[in-house]
């Protein structure tokens, strides 16, 4: 069974009130909470990751990584499985259980990416959280009858990027194309990057913002 990489999303949302209570309780630093992955459900993408295996993975990557101060993210899932620093936005600083849900503290960093994030929070936009992995899945069936995908026990857990298509449920956190045909579908997008090309332009980036 061949292993490829595995992306999963979970939505991420956070309100005005929440950044300016996390800045004020964490010395001006943006942390926000929320879930980063659900095990023994099946998500979006008809993907069900048993608890044994994401449990031993969430314990490899708190003591590896979140524990070093090094469980970095970036802001969009890219091709790979290394983590590209740099597109780095976030850093999980936490990680605990409620149940079947993997819930976390994430610490939104100050680099460019880092503040894109904050801007599209700061503006209404929801976002997710999805995590970023290499395995391989097998279909089997579910007690119900249907037929799922299941993360197999050489799943390796990699990272928790920030994207625009969330689909693991209930995951938006706690604090983009220009097309029509997408604007109609989500108008969210078309807000996220034009918050987007103001950024890269503030940063005196060369830009063409046409919003």
């Amino acid at each position: 069974m061949s292993r490829s990489l595995i992306v999963d999303y979970s939505p991420f949302s956070i309100t005005k009130q929440q950044i300016n209570e996390s800045r004020s309780s964490n010395g001006g630093r943006l942390i926000v909470s929320g879930v980063l992955q659900r095990a023994e459900v099946k998500n979006h993408n008809k993907r069900v990751y048993p608890k044994e295996i994401l449990m031993r993975e969430a314990n490899r990557y708190q003591e590896e990584l979140v524990k070093q101060k090094r469980a970095l993210g970036e802001l969009d899932h890219p091709d790979s499985p290394t983590v590209n620093l740099n597109n780095v936005s976030h850093n999980i600083i936490k990680m605990w259980w409620e149940g079947n849900a993997l819930m976390g503290d994430v610490h939104v960093l100050t680099t460019p990416a880092g503040k894109i994030l904050e801007e599209l929070f700061l503006n209404n936009v929801q976002v997710g959280i999805s995590s970023r992995g290499v395995g391989s899945v097998k279909e089997v069936f579910s007690e119900s009858g249907g037929q799922i995908s299941q993360i197999q026990d050489d799943f390796e857990l990699i990272a928790f990027d920030f994207v625009s298509n969330p689909s693991t449920h209930g995951a938006f956190m706690s604090p983009v194309n220009e097309s029509k045909l997408i604007q109609d579908i989500n108008p969210s997008l078309t807000k996220a990057h034009s918050i987007v090309n103001s950024i890269i332009c503030d940063m005196g980036t060369t830009c063409s913002c046409k919003f």
